[in-house]
């Protein structure tokens, strides 16, 4: 009788880590899709790399785990990033040193410095 209540309970443990890395792996996909077009590359796919439990979070336990996204800037390159969380929460996003997009994607520089504050410019004089 005891047996039983203690397989039950463990096996509802066991369902709720489940369920918060699969509640992990979506946060951390929204994120980096969010980051990637902040950083207007694009999103290639994303896994887990790793993940333990460890004390803290909102709940107490939960886990502690890394993701890697890959990414491209031009459609041809490849890199790869890392995010870092504890539970629900990221703590830490590492990029690598990648080339920027193409200039046509670029923004345009608006105010005082680094251009003419969105004045069409001709010989170093602004308009």
């Amino acid at each position: 009788m005891m047996t039983d209540l203690l397989l039950i309970l463990g096996l509802l443990l066991l369902a709720a880590f489940f369920w918060q890395l699969r509640q992990m792996a979506e946060i951390s996909r929204l994120f980096a899709e969010k980051e990637c077009r902040r950083q207007r590359v694009q999103l290639l796919d994303i896994a887990m790399l790793n993940a333990r439990p460890t004390l803290g979070g909102d709940t107490g336990i939960c886990w502690k785990s890394r993701f890697i996204f890959d990414f491209s800037t031009d459609g041809l390159n490849q890199f790869q990033g890392q995010i870092h969380m504890i539970g629900k929460r990221i703590t830490k996003i590492e990029w690598p040193i990648f080339p920027e997009p193409e200039w046509s994607e670029a923004p345009n520089a608006t105010g005082r410095f680094g251009g003419c504050g969105g004045q069409s410019c001709q010989s170093g004089k602004c308009k």
